[in-house]
C-alpha cells in the first residue's frame, strides 16, 4: 500500500511538471501564429467527448465521495468536475439541463478517470511504460488518430467541421495544426483534454500489448483442452445422496456452524455494498370530488374555447393546456382522435368535449377543413436563426424574416436562381446536395407541419415564405399529386386528472401515521399483514440506483438506505404516491458477517455433517471392496450406470451437475475403483468402464491460436478488474447530490 502511495506521489509530481503539456511543444514546432480558432473548436471537442462517454477530466466521511487504494476522493473535488461536465452539456445544448441518463454517464466517466489515474497509471509507471513527446505530437497533430478526427466531426453530417476540413469534409492536417498552435482559454482546455485522451489510449494500448504478448498456450495445453472438449466416459457408481436424509435428523451445534463459516468465509465475500428494503406504497388517486371539480373546470374551458377565433386559439391553448403545450394537428378519417363522428360534418369552430380519457380531460376544436394533396414535392431555402453545426445564434427571428422576404421577391422577379441560393445561402446543409429538393412526401411525413402543408396545400409553381422552429423557409412547390383527400385541423386542450392537495394531504396523513406507529421491522411486517397491504421488496440496491420495483426516481430513498441503520423505517413522497420503507438488510463490501448468511451456512454445515457420517459409513461397511457392486451390496444402495458423461458439460444422468464427480471420473484409470469421495450431491464411489479422450489433435497450432485468442480477448476485463479488487475501491454515488 505504501509503495502504491509513493508511486502516486511521484506521478502527481511529474504531472505538475508536465502542465506545460505538448501544446507548448507543438507551438515551438509549428512556427508563427496564424489566427485564433473560434468557439466552435471547444464545442465540437466537448460534444464528442461527452457524447462518446469519454471523460474529459482526468475528518467527515460525507466529505468524501469514495476511496481508491486508501486514497480518499474529496466530494467537493468530484462535484467540481461533475459540474464542469454539466456546464459543457448546457453550453452545447443552449442551456438545456442534462437528463438522468446523461448525468449518470458523466458520473461514471469521471469515476473511471480516477481509477485510471490512481490504479492503472501507477502500474504503467512501475513497469516502465511511457508515451513520449514525439509520439504524442505525431498522434495528436501530424497524423491524428481516429479519436481526434471523431472529436472534430459533426455527428449530424458525418463531416469534419469546416474550420478544420478540406472541401470534401475530411480533416485538413494543416488547418488542424494551425488551430492547435493558436488555441487559448476554453479552447486550449479542450485540446488538452483531447491530448490526455490520446495519451491514455496509448498507455492502454502498450500495456495491453505487453500483457497479451506474454500470454501463450503450449502444445500440451492445446491437446489437453481438445481432449476435455471431446472427452467422454461410461461408468458405474454408487452414491448416498445428501437429500436421502432429512436435515431435521442431523444435530449440529453453534460451534459447528461457526467452524464451517470460519473455514469457508471466502465463499461469502460480497464484491459490492448493497441494501435491501421492504416497502409499501400509498397511491394518491383523485377522489370523486376531485374528478367533479376537474370536469367543471374542463367545461369552463370548452365554453370559453367556443368563443375564440383561430387567431386567438394558440395563446388560449398555451394558457389552459397542461405544461403550456400547444397541440394543433391535421387528421384524416383514418387517424382522427376525436370520438364524435359528427366532426366530419361540423363547421370549423365547433368544440367537442370535455372527454375523460384516463390521464386527462380533453377538449377539442375543429379549426379548419382542407382539401390536401395525397402527396407533394417541394424544394426550399432555409434562412435559419441558428448555425446547424455550432448551434450558435446567427441571426434574430426578425432579421431572418426580413431576409427571407427579400429573397422571395428576388426569386419571383427572377433576379437570382433558386439553385445557386440553395448551394451558397441556405442554412439547411442536408439539402444542399440535391438543390433543396426533398422529393415526394405525403401527410405522414415527419416534417414540421408548416413546412409539410406548404406543399400539400399548395399549387405547382407556388413560392412562399413559411416560419418553423428552424427559421424561415422559402418554399417552391415543384409538383402535387392529382388525387386529394380531406384533412381536419384539430386543436386540443388537455388537463391532467390529478388528485387535489387536500386528497394528497389526506393520503400522506395515513401513510405518515403508518410509518410512525410501525417504526421497527417487527411492527412494520405485523402491520402490513394485519392491514392486508401489499409489501414489495427491493433487494441488493446499489449505492446510486435510481429504480426500485414499480418505482422510478428513488434517489432519496436509496440515499437514506445508505445512511440509516438496519431496521429503521422512513416515509418518502414521490409523484402522487407516498412510500413507507423498512431497511431490512445491510450488506457491506467484503466478507459478510455470519448473522447475514446464517441460514445458508447452517445448511452447508448440516451437509458437511452428513458427509462425515456417510464417509464413516462407507469406510466401516465397505472397506476393502474391490468393485462398485460390492460397495453397493454392503451399504444397501443401488448401482447406477452413466453413459457418455462429457467432461466439458459436467452433467451426470440421474444426478445432475457435479463437478467433483465428473473430475473424479476423468482422473481414475479405466477398470479401477475410485476412493470414497464427497461430491456436490452426496458421497460416492465410481468405476470407469470406458474412457474416450478423443483423437489426438493433428493441427495443434490452430488450437493454440484459438485458445490464445480466447485468453487475450478477456485480458482487458480481467486485468482491469483484478487491479480494481487489489485497490480496495469504494464509490458512494448517493453522496453526489
Amino acid at each position: 500500500m505504501n509503495k502504491q502511495k509513493n508511486v502516486q506521489q511521484e506521478v502527481d509530481s511529474e504531472r505538475k511538471k508536465e502542465h506545460v503539456s505538448v501544446l507548448e511543444r507543438i507551438r515551438r514546432r509549428t512556427g508563427l501564429l496564424v489566427g485564433i480558432v473560434g468557439l466552435a473548436l471547444v464545442i465540437f471537442i466537448l460534444e464528442s467527448l461527452l457524447g462518446s462517454g469519454a471523460s474529459i477530466f482526468g475528518g467527515n466521511e460525507m466529505a468524501y465521495i469514495g476511496s481508491i487504494g486508501g486514497k480518499k476522493i474529496e466530494r467537493n473535488e468530484f462535484l467540481s468536475r461533475y459540474e464542469m461536465q454539466l456546464n459543457n452539456y448546457r453550453q452545447r445544448n443552449q442551456g438545456r439541463e442534462a437528463d438522468d441518463a446523461t448525468k449518470t454517464q458523466a458520473i461514471e466517466s469521471i469515476w473511471q478517470q480516477y481509477i485510471i489515474d490512481l490504479v492503472m497509471k501507477p502500474q504503467f509507471d512501475e513497469i516502465g511504460i511511457n508515451v513520449g513527446e514525439d509520439e504524442l505530437y505525431e498522434t495528436v497533430v501530424v497524423n491524428p488518430v481516429q479519436t481526434i478526427v471523431q472529436n472534430l466531426t459533426d455527428p449530424n453530417t458525418g463531416k469534419v467541421n469546416e474550420q478544420f476540413s478540406r472541401p470534401d469534409g475530411t480533416l485538413d492536417p494543416v488547418k488542424w495544426r494551425q488551430a492547435v498552435q493558436n488555441v487559448t482559454g476554453d479552447n486550449e482546455m479542450a485540446v488538452r483534454n483531447m491530448e490526455e485522451q490520446v495519451k491514455n489510449s496509448r498507455y492502454f494500448e502498450k500495456f495491453r500489448a505487453l500483457v497479451k504478448n506474454g500470454l501463450y498456450v503450449t502444445k500440451a495445453e492445446a491437446q489437453q483442452k481438445h481432449s476435455e472438449e471431446r472427452g467422454s466416459a461410461a461408468l458405474n457408481y454408487v452414491i448416498k445422496k445428501f437429500d436421502s436424509v432429512s436435515d431435521s435428523t442431523i444435530q449440529i451445534s453453534e460451534s459447528d456452524i461457526k467452524n464451517y463459516y470460519s473455514s469457508n468465509s471466502f465463499r461469502y465475500t460480497n464484491p459490492e455494498a448493497s441494501r435491501s428494503l421492504e416497502y409499501v406504497v400509498f397511491d394518491v388517486m383523485p377522489s370523486a370530488e376531485d374528478l367533479a371539480a376537474l370536469e367543471k373546470e374542463a367545461r369552463r374551458i370548452a365554453s370559453e374555447f367556443k368563443g375564440l377565433t383561430v387567431g386567438e386559439d394558440s395563446s388560449y391553448i398555451a394558457q389552459e393546456s397542461e405544461n403550456g403545450s400547444i397541440n394543433i394537428q391535421n387528421f384524416t378519417k383514418k387517424t382522427m382522435i376525436v370520438r364524435d363522428s359528427s366532426i366530419y360534418t361540423s363547421a370549423p369552430g365547433t368544440v367537442f368535449g370535455p372527454y375523460n380519457e384516463g390521464a386527462y380531460f380533453k377538449v377539442y376544436k375543429l379549426q379548419a377543413v382542407n382539401s390536401v394533396a395525397d402527396s407533394s414535392r417541394i424544394r426550399h431555402i432555409l434562412v435559419g436563426t441558428t448555425d446547424p453545426q455550432s448551434k450558435q445564434p446567427i441571426r434574430s427571428v426578425q432579421q431572418a424574416k426580413k431576409e427571407a422576404d427579400s429573397v422571395l421577391v428576388l426569386l419571383k422577379e427572377k433576379k437570382v436562381s433558386f439553385d445557386s441560393l440553395v448551394t451558397s445561402y441556405s442554412n439547411d446543409m442536408g439539402s444542399r446536395t440535391n438543390g433543396g429538393d426533398y422529393g415526394w412526401f405525403d401527410e405522414a411525413a415527419g416534417f414540421v407541419a408548416p413546412f409539410k402543408y406548404a406543399g400539400l396545400m399548395g399549387t405547382k409553381g407556388n413560392l412562399s415564405v413559411v416560419e418553423t422552429e428552424f427559421g424561415y423557409h422559402i418554399i417552391e412547390v415543384l409538383d402535387v399529386s392529382k388525387t386529394r383527400h380531406t384533412s381536419y385541423k384539430v386543436a386540443q386542450i388537455f388537463k391532467a386528472i390529478q388528485p387535489s392537495d387536500e386528497t394528497n394531504q389526506s393520503v400522506f396523513g395515513i401513510a405518515n401515521q403508518f410509518a410512525g406507529e410501525n417504526n421497527t421491522g417487527e411492527l412494520f411486517n405485523k402491520a402490513v399483514a394485519d392491514k392486508k397491504l401489499t409489501k414489495r421488496l427491493a433487494e441488493n440496491l446499489r449505492d446510486g440506483d435510481y429504480q426500485m420495483p414499480g418505482l422510478d426516481g428513488v434517489k432519496e430513498i436509496v440515499k437514506w438506505a445508505y445512511t440509516a441503520n438496519k431496521g429503521e423505517v422512513n416515509i418518502f413522497t414521490l409523484q402522487n404516491r407516498h412510500v413507507v420503507a423498512h431497511l431490512s438488510a445491510i450488506k457491506n463490501k467484503g466478507v459478510l458477517p455470519i448473522e447475514d448468511v446464517k441460514e445458508e451456512v447452517t445448511t452447508k454445515a448440516i451437509q458437511q455433517k452428513k458427509a462425515e457420517i456417510f464417509m464413516k459409513e462407507f469406510e466401516s461397511k465397505a472397506a476393502g471392496s474391490k468393485s462398485v457392486e460390492d460397495v453397493a451390496s454392503k451399504l444397501g444402495l443401488d448401482v447406477k450406470r452413466a453413459e457418455n458423461v462429457m467432461y466439458q458439460q459436467r452433467m451426470v444422468e440421474g444426478l445432475g451437475q457435479d463437478n467433483i464427480f465428473v473430475g473424479t471420473a476423468f482422473g481414475v484409470k479405466t477398470g479401477a475403483i475410485s476412493k470414497v469421495t464427497v461430491g456436490e450431491n452426496g458421497v460416492f464411489v465410481l468405476a470407469v468402464s470406458k474412457l474416450d479422450k478423443g483423437e489426438e489433435l493433428k493441427d495443434l497450432a490452430q488450437k493454440q491460436r484459438e485458445l490464445e485468442a480466447t485468453i487475450t480477448g478477456r485480458t482487458d476485463y480481467e486485468i482491469f478488474n483484478a487491479l480494481k479488487e487489489m485497490s480496495d475501491i469504494e464509490f458512494h454515488k448517493s453522496r453526489i447530490d
